[in-house]
């Protein structure tokens, strides 16, 4: 976040005023507003706090040039939307931006020590002020949650009143009023002491308050409040045990991301203009058909050939499950991988292409028979690439990648046929593992034993969050899977350490099946650690075959060991095993599934069995 700009008299074209004259309260980066402050999440700017608004009005107040759509049609059928569209960039003559309400509505004062909605200390227009001592209110530092999603008040009432045997009472009639202050003695939770002045319950801390059960001894349950849609958003009764966080909590808010690379034929931007128009465009086969369609949908000349159309619906088709099915979430999902996969291994030369042209991969020149021993094979140079992330929902409490569509929120009231996104343009190095080398790893009995231990562990994580155990998503963790896993976060310390990257501007992407064995590690940022070509140079052969060995001699060893090398469970719930953040660890941003199914023994080896690791030869050298 940064301080407010100074305020100026915004005019709207040729000098009028503004629809909306809205007071600025920040400013966030577009990237910012997909990942860390999206819609329904909370976002502080100095001592006030705010929950960002839906999405319900934003085709209104998001002006067209500083929120310019984007298109990626293979995202776009995956969520089921016609296009995204860019956070807005605002300026002081913007006459809009992020728009965002003013929560929690629970203030103190630090003065006079009230606790009451922000409204009853009458403060100044434009300010959060107490009204009587003229100091800045502090939003309340607790909120509460449940599992789908919705977010509400505290309820101190309820809390100070509670009867002995925690149960509510008639809270709120007592007719007193509601205090908050600090005992000074410690920082834990019992010295933040709430009292009434009605005089009929005790002053009591907050201790205690963050237990599992805290408010469902109380006798509260969730009454689906949303915040972020503002006061006409239906509230109906949720049931769902109600859990009490700390405001600035990462689990108050967790973005749904999808995203998907532009890749031919769809990345050269001449199929955007046909955007809403594919669904009814698969219904036709034959061409005569599809060119009295374009004939309908365009008054002039067509900006893009029957030829080209033809082959875009021959691409999309290509993804749909075989006899006709419906496709699922999880199927097209698994296609759209597919497709990067092959087109990741088949490249393309950009001379053969124009400069319109968002994908170029290339096989690189040097020997790549230096890679035999490691078991790496074909590496390829990612000189151009176009990823698009769109914020599908979002979820509390629960984690966003092992959730099902039940527990994520929706961004907008009624369904919108766009969602926001952001494209970063970078490039990357592309490589596999050997099937034949991998094949036989993967079968012997330690690492199938090993690898289903952090199996178990993930999948009762999963079952946990989930409600219905049955219903839980399998989860991802095979040998494979986890030894590509951990292979992208030593690779990509690696380069943060030679190549000068920050660790935090890489990303991976792994494509991990039972036909597929690979990882491509890109530039994540559009900033001066984004496309210069220096990622792409380490993917030569002679480069590469440098990188893996050091790389995998550096996972050798931990600070942490032999703790770390030895541990029977780490991480969530146990889903890591021989990883830390003194290891294998990569910022949360450049990680693919939170830091966890990750295990460095299955590259090097344990003191125990050092043939356990895939790399166990390179250290024998």
């Amino acid at each position: 976040m940064t301080p407010p700009p100074a305020r100026r008299r915004r005019t709207g074209a040729k000098g009028t005023t503004p629809a909306h004259n809205l007071p600025r309260r920040g400013a966030v980066r577009r990237a910012q507003a997909i990942t860390t402050y999206g819609v329904g999440s909370l976002i502080a700017v100095d001592h006030e706090s705010f929950i960002v608004s839906g999405l319900d009005e934003a085709d209104q107040s998001w002006n067209a040039d500083e929120s310019p759509r984007i298109y990626e049609r293979r995202l776009a059928r995956l969520l089921d939307v016609d296009y995204f569209r860019l956070p807005p960039a605002s300026d002081d003559t913007s006459k809009d931006g992020l728009r965002v309400r003013r929560f929690p509505l629970m203030h103190s004062c630090p003065e006079c020590t009230e606790l009451q909605h922000h409204r009853h200390f009458n403060p100044p227009a434009g300010r959060s002020v107490c009204g009587t001592c003229e100091v800045d209110l502090v939003p309340s530092r607790f909120v509460v949650a449940c599992e789908a999603g919705h977010l509400g008040e505290f309820p101190y009432w309820q809390w100070v009143h509670r009867s002995p045997d925690r149960g509510a009472t008639t809270a709120g009639r007592c007719g007193g009023k509601l205090t908050l202050r600090s005992s000074g003695r410690t920082s834990s939770l019992r010295s933040i002491l709430v009292s009434c002045t009605c005089g009929q319950a005790p002053e009591v801390s907050m201790e205690g308050s963050f237990r599992r059960n805290a408010l469902k001894d109380l006798g509260l349950k969730c009454r689906g409040p949303r915040p972020w849609l503002g006061t006409s958003a239906p509230t109906q009764e949720c049931g769902i045990p109600l859990r009490t966080l700390q405001r600035g909590s990462s689990s108050v808010w967790q973005p749904v991301l999808k995203s998907a690379l532009s890749i031919p034929p769809w990345s050269n931007g001449r199929a955007d203009p046909l955007a809403g128009h594919w669904e009814k465009l698969r219904k036709y086969d034959d061409r005569a058909a599809v060119a009295v369609y374009l004939d309908a949908i365009f008054d002039e000349a067509w900006p893009i050939s029957l030829d080209e159309v033809m082959t875009l619906l021959d691409a999309e088709r290509e993804e749909d499950p075989d006899g006709g099915a419906t496709p699922t979430f999880d199927h097209r999902y698994r296609a759209l991988r597919n497709k990067e996969y092959e087109r990741l291994r088949s490249g393309n030369d950009e001379s053969e292409h124009s400069r319109d042209e968002q994908f170029v991969c290339e096989t690189p020149l040097g020997d790549q028979s230096v890679l035999g021993p490691l078991g790496v094979t074909g590496p390829m140079l990612v000189k151009k690439l176009r990823e698009v992330r769109a914020l599908k929902a979002f979820t509390r409490l629960v984690d966003a990648e092992s959730t099902t569509d039940t527990k994520e929120m929706p961004l907008s009231n009624s369904p919108l046929r766009w969602l926001p996104a952001m494209e970063v343009r970078g490039e990357g190095v592309f490589l596999r593992l050997d099937e034949d080398r991998l094949g036989a790893w993967e079968k012997a009995t330690a690492v199938a034993a090993r690898v289903e231990r952090i199996r178990i562990a993930h999948q009762r994580v999963l079952e946990e969050r989930a409600d219905d155990p049955s219903q839980a998503v399998p989860s991802p963790a095979t040998p494979r899977m986890v030894l590509l896993h951990t292979l992208a976060h030593v690779l990509i310390n690696e380069w943060s350490l030679e190549a000068g990257y920050p660790a935090a501007s890489l990303r991976e992407r792994l494509y991990a099946a039972d036909d597929m064995a690979g990882v491509l590690v890109y530039t994540a940022t559009s900033d001066s650690a984004g496309s210069l070509g220096g990622l792409v140079a380490q993917g030569e052969p002679e480069h590469l075959d440098r990188t893996v060995r050091s790389a995998v001699r550096r996972a050798e060893w931990c600070s942490s060991d032999p703790l770390c090398v030895e541990t029977e469970a780490s991480g969530t719930g146990g889903t890591n095993l021989a990883a830390c953040h003194a290891c294998v660890m990569l910022p949360e941003t450049s990680c693919e599934h939170n830091n966890i199914l990750l295990d460095r023994a299955l590259l090097v080896g344990t003191p125990d069995d050092p043939r356990l690791g895939f790399f166990a030869d390179v250290l024998a050298d």
